[in-house]
């Protein structure tokens, strides 16, 4: 017995000392691990200064933008020189009349019909002047058939080079183009499984931005054909409906 007992206690203290030395190097290793896991004050506040920096960087360097700024003043810009051209047509007096006016587009000859061809696709592509008011023009210049005529092919052709520029190019540029909150709400319009049913009543109807829907067709599995059909079909509607019942409107109140 006297040997049993100084045995059992040597055996208690190694016990209590090899513990000891566990929760030593437990907490030892937790520690390390806490300390890899959360970074050091300056370095947690990086990325949130970084973040904060970033997103008015951003926001200045697309206000910035140049193809922005040329798209919001180029409106402006086009009615500017709508307003000069008629300015100078009263003082003229190619505008005394509706007869002086179509008078005035003949003696250009071939001329007129071209510059207004390209005015009305660079209209289509750009943000110039609004398409609209060419549209109404158009019958007033050359006459109702040819005018609704040349309407309708430089419109389609505009209408299909969007098609081509937002598939070549994707959202990138119809972003800087338009603003982003109207990019974002008809964007929705693509997500939807019905969109070239809608986009259909858009184009017949006058119910969106043209130009801005081309845009973002081509960004979607659209086919060619179907957007093609949709164009040349859907039209011609709203060219008659529009152009031929304005321009009949300011005939009849225009004081000529």
């Amino acid at each position: 017995m006297s040997t049993v007992a100084p045995m059992a206690a040597d055996a208690r203290r190694t016990l209590a000392e090899g513990l000891e030395t566990v929760d030593r190097r437990v907490s030892t290793l937790r520690a390390a691990q806490r300390s890899t896991q959360t970074p050091a004050p300056s370095e947690a506040s990086a990325p949130s200064g970084a973040s904060t920096a970033s997103a008015p960087a951003h926001s200045a360097s697309a206000r910035r933008d140049p193809l922005r700024i040329i798209a919001r003043l180029a409106p402006l810009a086009g009615l500017a020189v709508c307003a000069a051209l008629m300015a100078w047509g009263m003082q003229s007096g190619v505008l005394r009349s509706l007869e002086h006016l179509q008078s005035f587009i003949d003696s250009l000859g071939l001329w007129g019909p071209l510059v207004f061809f390209g005015a009305a696709l660079a209209a289509t592509v750009f943000p110039i002047v609004p398409g609209g008011l060419l549209v109404i023009a158009a019958p007033l210049l050359f006459g109702p058939v040819e005018g609704i005529l040349y309407s309708y092919l430089a419109i389609c052709a505009g209408s299909m080079l969007n098609f081509a520029i937002g598939r070549q190019v994707g959202l990138g540029l119809i972003e800087r183009m338009f603003s982003p909150r109207t990019v974002e709400k008809y964007l929705g319009w693509t997500r939807s499984g019905h969109f070239s049913r809608a986009f259909a009543v858009a184009i017949v109807l006058p119910v969106a931005p043209d130009d801005l829907l081309c845009y973002l067709a081509g960004t979607t599995r659209m086919r060619w054909r179907t957007y093609a059909l949709i164009i040349f079909a859907g039209k011609p509607w709203t060219l008659l409906a529009y152009g031929l019942g304005v321009s009949a409107l300011l005939t009849r109140f225009w004081p000529w």
